[in-house]
């Protein structure tokens, strides 16, 4: 199958099937603070932050989706002008299929949103399949991005027909990028989470930010399962719908243990209450992804409408709340 083809079909089957993991987000564990006693001005409140140099409105990231395809070029650049109007990072999805079909963008992402900070996306396999330095620069330099993302997707490969499975020796070939490379390097998974101990390993190589991505999202092994009609690939994949580092787990796991770790908490966050719950767990950044993307196949104007609404609710999270704690029975539990 070409790279065209399930790129389609990954779009297809995000919007038309069930594909969430069965496992949980983690954010049920744990309640905001209430503060019944703001003592401020709401209209006055600011969410404003800085990510990468750059003046954002607010915490929260269009984390990557698609690309590469008529549709995918489609849904990003809807998703970049809302980005761009609402002050809010951007991520693109792989950009694989521009480097082995060696070709550009349809459109100028950074004409579009010259201000935002705008992250470019390949898979660290790659490494093992022939992609070289050049390639992850040209990445860079396609969309004149402000970071590149180095995805880690061990289970989608293991998963996919004739899936890209050699992961040896990644550590290395990511700290050997990483080394004056001309801007930061985000490791990323994909849907099931990096542990701290992990997380502290690709810092120590050099790795500027790490986005957890953890479990509670989009189940890329159950997506690949449904590309093929083929039973005995969705047999295998099955008993994986719920595996995973529940994403608020990640963030809590990491930041408990290496505070100084900046993180991006992703995977299957659905509303601003739990990006502020993200926030308060120690993220740096709340990713959105699977949550947009029906409004992305839609147009413009209904992507900047959901952005506009997980951000106030956003706010108001994070006006009327001091802090966070895991909920009585998670502590009963544990």
């Amino acid at each position: 199958m070409s790279i065209t083809l399930r790129k389609n079909n990954h779009i297809d089957i995000c919007l038309r099937k069930d594909i969430r993991s069965k496992q949980s987000n983690g954010f049920e564990h744990y309640h905001l603070l209430h503060n019944a006693l703001p003592e401020a001005d709401f209209e006055k409140f600011s969410t404003e932050c800085q990510f990468l140099g750059k003046n954002i409105s607010v915490p929260i990231l269009i984390s990557s989706m698609t690309g590469g395809t008529e549709e995918g070029e489609q849904i990003n650049r809807r998703l970049v002008e809302a980005a761009a109007e609402l002050k809010v990072p951007f991520a693109i999805g792989s950009q694989r299929i521009y480097i082995t079909e060696k070709r550009k963008p349809i459109f100028p992402y950074r004409t579009i949103a010259p201000n935002i900070p705008i992250l470019a996306n390949l898979g660290a396999v790659q490494m093992n399949y022939g992609f070289t330095r050049d390639d992850y620069l040209r990445a860079v330099e396609m969309i004149r991005a402000d970071a590149l993302i180095v995805h880690l997707n061990p289970l989608q490969e293991l998963i996919q027909k004739n899936g890209d499975t050699n992961f040896s020796g990644l550590l290395k070939k990511i700290e050997k990028l990483c080394h004056d490379f001309p801007v930061p390097v985000i490791a990323k998974e994909v849907g099931w989470g990096i542990q701290a101990e992990t997380a502290k390993r690709l810092i120590d190589a050099g790795v500027s930010i790490i986005d957890v991505a953890g479990a509670g999202g989009t189940s890329w092994s159950r997506v690949e399962s449904l590309i093929h009609d083929d039973d005995i690939i969705q047999k295998i994949a099955e008993p994986f719908d719920d595996w995973g580092i529940p994403t608020a787990e990640c963030i809590a796991m990491i930041h408990r243990q290496y505070p100084d770790i900046e993180l991006i908490a992703s995977g299957g966050i659905q509303n601003g209450v739990e990006a502020a719950k993200a926030i308060r767990l120690g993220a740096n950044l709340a990713g959105f992804a699977a949550r947009l993307l029906p409004a992305a196949a839609k147009n413009t104007e209904a992507v900047t409408e959901e952005l506009k609404i997980i951000m106030h609710q956003y706010r108001i999270a994070m006006f009327l709340s001091s802090g966070i704690q895991k909920t009585e029975k998670e502590q009963e539990r544990i």
